[in-house]
């Protein structure tokens, strides 16, 4: 449990130093750089999905050599170096390197770090193990959105100032990862080869990998919700206070969700979750209230509460054991990938067809797949 509050408090001070910044590059994007919603889609898919295939690969070099601390050190130093970029910027260039350098990171990070939280966890409390993470990333989320509010409306603080500051909580994180401890039986690289099948993953597994990739297709970046908030007149502050609602709720229902998983199973808090989604996303492209919009945020928080530790464990549940890195990675690489289609599409609808049309789109993706999780997990 010490490794588990360890990792918490380092993704805690990275979500910090990320969350200070996510909330106001669509804005600075648009408004200061000039870029279009379609850029702003470009630079979310490119990000995301160049570096989400790396997650398979450090996924199944963690499994290999028995060892996970290195690569999840190396992958939140990315992260740290990714922001540098967002401080020298003058284009929108630099910003499209800065976030794929920090998606990079993650993309390093995540299926080791995931493998250490699952690995340290007994095996019937690890719904428990990571939503306690999850609660504490978003913990940290909450923190960084409010340092973002606050240095927007007391300080009147320039983006780059923030972008600077961002560096000291993610510095840190990357420093209390040295104290984490692997097993001693990590450290030494397995004597056979190690080799990955699909033919050898669950079946149930391989469905809900399918399934969560056509899933991610109208799954779009959620800087697409920010800007749709801004679009409808509401101020960068309150916008702000809307994605910081977002983690609250994000953060208060991701540990119980993951201990209810446990005892319930995962199937149920899924397919709510995905419900969720597409409800509000339908919300998103009807809503033209600005009072709407904390609703909206609230309920797009229980969603990602309810589904993305809940996730994680049931891939570590049923992944094999010498292969849960490399699978964890396989799950991760397969949404990332479909982040690259699913903002570029949400772009091009928003441009061509209006704003609210991502929105029914994703909407009724999520309804589907919510009907769709109920019948692939039978008997989880």
């Amino acid at each position: 449990m010490f490794n588990i509050i360890l990792l918490g408090f380092s993704s805690l001070l990275t979500d910090i130093s990320s969350e200070m910044i996510y909330p106001l590059l669509p804005i600075y994007l648009v408004i200061r750089l000039g870029a279009s919603p379609a850029i702003l889609g470009m630079i979310e898919g490119v990000a995301e999905s160049l570096a989400s295939l790396t997650k398979i690969f450090s996924g199944y070099f963690s499994d290999k050599f028995k060892s996970r601390k290195p690569f999840t050190i190396a992958g939140y130093f990315g992260s740290a170096l990714g922001k540098l970029f967002l401080f020298i910027s003058t284009s929108w260039l630099y910003v499209l390197v800065g976030r794929v350098i920090d998606r990079f990171g993650k993309g390093i990070r995540t299926a080791p770090r995931d493998a250490l939280i699952a690995e340290n966890a007994h095996e019937k409390r690890r719904g428990m193990a990571f939503g306690l993470h999850r609660a504490m990333d978003t913990s940290g989320a909450c923190v960084g959105v409010l340092l973002a509010y606050f240095f927007i409306t007391r300080f009147k603080g320039d983006f780059k100032d923030i972008f600077l500051f961002s560096l000291i909580p993610a510095s840190l994180g990357v420093m209390i990862l040295f104290l984490v401890k692997e097993k001693g039986g990590q450290k030494a690289a397995s004597s056979r080869p190690l080799q990955f099948k699909w033919g050898v993953l669950d079946k149930r597994l391989k469905l809900f990998l399918i399934f969560t990739f056509i899933f991610t297709l109208g799954n779009s970046s959620n800087q697409f919700l920010l800007l749709r908030a801004q679009q409808l007149g509401n101020p960068l502050p309150k916008i702000i206070l809307f994605y910081l609602l977002y983690n609250i709720v994000y953060g208060l229902v991701s540990y119980p969700a993951g201990k209810l998983s446990d005892r319930i199973g995962r199937k149920k808090l899924l397919v709510a979750g995905y419900l969720f989604y597409g409800l509000v996303y339908l919300g998103f492209a009807i809503n033209n209230r600005v009072g709407g919009f904390w609703l909206l945020f609230a309920v797009y928080g229980l969603y990602m509460g309810f589904t993305e530790g809940v996730e994680k464990a049931f891939v570590s549940d049923i992944a094999p054991e010498n292969l849960r890195a490399t699978t964890i990675g396989l799950h991760a690489m397969l949404v990332g990938i479909g982040l690259l289609p699913a903002s570029l599409l949400a772009g091009a609808l928003w441009k061509f067809m209006g704003a609210a049309a991502p929105f029914y789109f994703g909407g009724c993706m999520g309804i589907i797949s919510s009907i769709g999780l109920w019948f692939i997990l039978k008997g989880v």
